[in-house]
């Protein structure tokens, strides 16, 4: 849950630290009958930008408010997991949440919830829709929790829906996502594109990441979308964005222009720029001009998403040493990571902590050779994989700390990853605390 100073938002965060982080079966009744008590606050929100997916939907969610603010609107933002502070789950108009109303705000849902059993994360999107419901601004982005169809966040309906997106897709969470069902599609990838177009609503632009995504996962995309009769705008088919040529269009290339200068690392954050801009680009709710468009993808930031750390307490552990940290845990992400490493940083120093819940293989296997040393970690708060899970070059090490004061000394970078959670606590202890 995070600590806080504040001993009554400290008294909220042990309640919520108390509840399940999901319910073991997922569904709406419980959040839909929670928001009913608080007055429907969800009904309530300026246009929103409902993004799902398996990998980058949180940086995509980054680039949609970096260009709505860039157009000078004020914006409305909730993404989970936070890093360092649990106030990061709720930017209202541009700031992150006050302590003394996060508190009340707590006091308040939780009063509502009596009775209901509900889950952390419906706690958490039953106080973020309340408040953003209470101030005004003119847009709000909500990043999906888990899945899609059965997500707390899939209470939104079409009249306060800009656009929906859907950005990379992977298998994760598979015993809530492949749990046996009837009526669901059986292949893995086509359940994992059913459950994320479950956001899809009536007359809502749904924009994809389409041609990246294997067939079968288009095609569960596009019938899930047909029944609810939500127009569908694939990449490839209307709109594209080259990283090499620097170029976004779409429909025919009637809109086209030149995009260059993308704030975060990484070959993958160019598409999930390019899904941000089909976002707003076929919506007609809130104007965003081309302008704004390129100075918001120049000024994004989203920590932990290879991020180089500045200097600071943990960096001074090895003061010669460049630190990439990264919250991946599934082998998209480990991909991701190993594509956005450049020709002169082939090999590098890793430190890992990952949950027991994910595959131990999915980072290591990507950056296959370029890992020159592997230091397994605990995820402070957490169950997490032993070093005997990634082979034998794994040492274990007792903490962070611990892992790069034992690093060599030499000119190879280090990237610290596996998991957000262990994110969090190295931006803590480097002092660079999310804002």
């Amino acid at each position: 849950m995070g600590r806080s100073d504040d001993p009554r938002v400290q008294a909220q965060l042990d309640r919520l630290s108390t509840l399940s982080i999901q319910r073991d079966v997922l569904g709406l009744d419980a959040v839909r009958e929670l928001l009913r008590r608080l007055g429907d606050p969800h009904k309530r929100l300026p246009p929103t930008f409902h993004v799902a997916g398996t990998n980058g939907k949180g940086s995509t969610c980054a680039f949609l408010r970096a260009m709505l603010e860039a157009e000078g609107y004020t914006v409305h933002v909730t993404t989970s997991p936070h890093l360092v502070r649990y106030n990061e789950r709720f930017r209202v108009a541009g700031r992150l949440i006050e302590n003394a109303r996060l508190a009340e705000l707590l006091e308040e849902v939780f009063d509502a919830a009596e009775g209901l059993g509900c889950s952390f994360f419906e706690i958490t999107i039953a106080a973020a829709f309340t408040e953003f419901a209470r101030v005004p601004a003119d847009a709000c982005v909500v990043e999906v929790g888990l899945g899609g169809r059965l997500d707390a966040t899939n209470v939104l309906q079409p009249d306060v829906l800009a656009a929906c997106g859907i950005a990379a897709l992977g298998i994760d969470h598979e015993r809530f996502l492949l749990a046996p069902e009837d009526g669901v599609p059986q292949d893995p990838m086509a359940r994992i594109a059913f459950e994320k177009a479950g956001i899809a609503k009536a007359g809502v632009p749904l924009v994809t990441m389409g041609r990246t995504y294997p067939e079968q996962a288009r095609e569960a995309i596009a019938a899930t979308a047909s029944l609810v009769e939500a127009p569908v705008l694939e990449f490839g088919d209307h709109w594209a964005i080259d990283e090499w040529l620097g170029g976004y269009y779409s429909e025919g290339k009637s809109d086209l222009f030149q995009v260059w200068d993308v704030a975060i690392d990484g070959q993958h954050q160019f598409l999930n720029a390019g899904l941000a801009i089909a976002m707003v680009r076929h919506q007609d709710r809130v104007p965003v001009s081309e302008e704004a468009i390129l100075d918001g993808l120049k000024n994004t930031h989203w920590p932990a998403r290879l991020q180089r750390l500045r200097p600071g307490p943990l960096t001074a552990l090895v003061p010669d040493q460049q630190i990439t940290l990264d919250g991946g845990h599934n082998w998209s992400a480990g991909l991701a990571i190993s594509e956005g490493r450049s020709e002169t940083e082939n090999s590098l120093h890793v430190i890992l902590g990952m949950l027991d819940n994910k595959d131990p293989k999915a980072l290591i296997e990507p950056l296959g050779t370029r890992i020159r040393s592997l230091s397994i970690v605990p995820v402070p708060g957490h169950d997490a994989h032993p070093a005997d899970a990634f082979g034998e070059i794994a040492v274990a090490r007792a903490d962070l700390e611990d892992a790069l004061l034992n690093i060599p000394s030499d000119d190879y970078p280090i990237l610290i990853a596996g998991s957000l959670y262990l994110a969090g606590e190295a931006l803590r202890l480097n002092d660079e605390i999310p804002d």
